[in-house]
This record gives C-alpha cells, structure tokens and sequence, in this order.
C-alpha cells in the first residue's frame, strides 16, 4: 500500500485484498490472513483491519466462519470500477437457492449508519447480520458520516431502491429528521437504533444510557472519587448524552452529594490530532481539579488517557477513566474500565423487530421499545482515588 493516498487504511486494505482475488492471486474458498496477521503486515491497528473486512464480508468478496477465520466467496465478484449503479450492486445480494441452484433474490433491507469507525459500530452490524443470515432478507449499509441532509438522502435513496424497511441510527442532532417523521406518518417500517426521538412514538432498540451513567459513577464513588468529571465531546445535546448526564446526576443527589456543573463538559469539540489544542479537558487535568473522568465515547476516553499521559499523569494512581464502551484496540492502551452497552445485541434486537414489523405488518401491536441492560468491565483504568485531592 502507498503511503502517499488520502484514501483511509481500511479502504487500502480492502482494495488490497480485492486485486488479489480479482487477479486469481486468491481463489475461491481460500483462506484470509488472520486479523493479526494483517495487522501486523500493514502497522494498522485492529479496528481498521475489522473494518475492512467487514466491508468485504458486506460487498461478497469474503465470507466468515466463526472460531475458523475468513475465506474468499466462490462466485467471480465485479470489481466496483465494473458495476454500473446502485441496481447492479445489490444484485450481488442474491443467494442461490440449495434445492434448484437457482438464483433468488432476497429482498432488501437499508441500514443508516453515521460512520464505521469503532467496535460498537463493528460488533452492532455483526449483530444485525446474525439475524438476517439465514432469513429471505439481505442489507446494505449508507453511511451519513453524521450530516442531516446525507441522512435524508439516504432514506430516501433507500425508499428508490425498494427496500423492505429500515434500521436507523440517527446522527447526532437537536433537530427531527423530517424525512424519518414522514417514515412514521406513511407507517413505513422502520427501527431506531441508539437513540430515539423524544415525545415521539417509534420502534426503538438501544442501551439504558442512564443506567450506564450511574454505573460509571457508583464505581468511581466506591473508589473514593468526589471530583468525577463527566464529558461528551459534541457542542449538540442528544438524548443519549442528556440520559447519561441524568444518571450521573441521580447518584450525587442519591449521595446527598453536591453536584458541580463545571464537571458536566459538553459545549466543546476535540480536535484528535493535536494534544495541545484540548481545552477545556487539557485545564481540568492539568489542574488537578478533578480524580476521575467518564467519558461519553471510546475515542474521548482515550484522548483523556493520552492527555494524562503527556502531562506525566499515572492512569489509574493520579487519574481514574471510565469510557462508554471500549477502545481496546489501541495498542497502546491494553485493559480500559468500560460501560458495555452490549451492542452486538443492540443490532440482534433492532432486526428481529424489524423482522416481526415485516411479517406483520398489518397487524398494529403498538411500538416496541426494548433498553438493553449495560454492564460495568472493570479493568486498568481505574483506582483509589489520590488523598490529596480528596475532600
């Protein structure tokens, strides 16, 4: 792979492995390098290898067994410079039927998704594709990369393509989609997924974010921390962030605890790329104002752990870390204290009732709402909070 391409690693990758069956290098049923292999071959870390071979695994060029590995599908692919249109693409999606050796075409389901760039997003599609392996429907995933008006288009791309129903998970944002209201109003099926709009009836599956919340900060307070930290770094409320804010402060007022509003930190962006430019993060820590962080993301409660360390901080003995889910891919990292929002059942969920809405879809059993139970992993990231700053 060049090193010089913008292209992102995971899309090198894939094309990497493209040319090789493409040009036969790779035959039908051959088997994929092991994700550690490939990690190892390109310096990726593993959510980018998992990435790839999930966009693989999606566009038929590989298949998966589990506890075997990956393997070439039989069946000469098109490379995507060869297919003419969304039309043609989905073509791919046809199975052959085992009794006939005939094609069947399964019928379509669209899956919205804002990126695909962690293990929540990874392990919840696997979820989503359990389900529908051995039904009659197929999906294929738009991305919005978390703009209003890619999601619009994508449902209604989507809508043009035929499909059966949608699974959506919203981009973050204060405002409606207008289009997923007009789902509601033609009783169009579909089912959120993640986050749900408030005073609005939908189908809806995702975590119990205010459970979660009150792990994260019950641990932490068991630990002896006071001065706990909570952040999300979005300038735009969501219903998720609103729900962990409210379990964070459910357990201070439990405590009979004082809750300081500087330390619920969501009017701030981060820029990744540059330690230097994380306020307010970089002041809080620097300062040595709070014990402990519980961060809204995976990628932010890593960023907090970088930051500690180039200020010389010891995780967990001067600072404690809790992030919602887990960034464990990072190398660099190793064990990291988590909310497990148990994603992979998140998607197992959204599709069966996408399923049960397709099956009955005549039949009006009201909205079904399911809040999966999020678990507490503790692992390295957090400790006894410092006596010195105890109050």
């Amino acid at each position: 792979m060049s090193n010089e391409t913008r292209e992102p690693l995971y899309l090198q990758i894939k094309e990497y492995f493209q040319d090789l069956i493409s040009s036969k290098r790779l035959s039908a049923h051959d088997r994929i390098p092991t994700e550690r292999e490939i990690m190892e071959k390109f310096s990726v870390s593993r959510i980018t290898v998992t990435n790839a071979l999930t966009e693989l695994v999606r566009e038929g060029w590989i298949y998966r067994i589990p506890g075997k590995g990956s393997f070439v599908q039989d069946g000469g692919e098109k490379t995507p410079h060869e297919m003419n249109n969304l039309d043609e693409i989905t073509t791919k999606n046809s199975l052959i039927d085992s009794s006939t050796g005939t094609n069947s075409k399964r019928k379509m389901i669209g899956l919205i998704m804002p990126t695909i760039e962690d293990f929540f997003a990874v392990k919840l599609i696997n979820g989503i594709y359990g389900v529908l392996l051995n039904t009659e429907y197929t999906v294929s995933i738009i991305l919005t990369h978390n703009s209003k008006e890619k999601e619009q288009a994508a449902i209604r791309e989507f809508l043009r393509m035929q499909v059966v129903g949608l699974l959506i998970f919203p981009i973050d944002a204060q405002t409606y989609n207008e289009d997923i209201l007009e789902l509601k109003v033609k009783n169009f099926p579909f089912v959120l997924i993640d986050r749900y709009l408030p005073g609005i009836e939908t189908n809806f599956v995702g975590s119990d974010n205010i459970e979660g919340a009150r792990l994260a900060v019950s641990h932490l307070w068991d630990l002896g921390h006071r001065n706990i930290v909570i952040c999300a770094d979005s300038a735009k409320t969501t219903v998720s962030v609103e729900n962990r804010i409210k379990g964070y402060m459910d357990v201070f007022t439990e405590k009979g605890a004082m809750i300081n509003p500087s330390f619920i930190v969501t009017d701030f962006t981060v820029n990744y790329s540059n330690l230097e430019e994380s306020f307010p993060l970089k002041n809080l820590i620097q300062n040595k104002v709070a014990t402990a962080f519980i961060a809204l993301n995976a990628k932010l409660g890593l960023h907090i752990y970088k930051l500690a360390k180039s200020m010389n901080l010891n995780v967990p003995d001067d600072l404690s870390i809790i992030s919602f889910d887990d960034p464990y891919f990072d190398s660099e990292l190793g064990a990291f204290t988590h909310i497990s929002q148990s994603e992979q059942l998140i998607g197992e969920g959204a599709a069966n009732i996408l399923i049960q809405l397709l099956d009955k879809r005549h039949n009006n059993e009201g909205y079904k709402k399911k809040n999966i139970p999020p678990k507490l992993v503790v692992k390295g990231t957090t400790g006894t909070a410092p006596k010195v700053l105890l109050d």
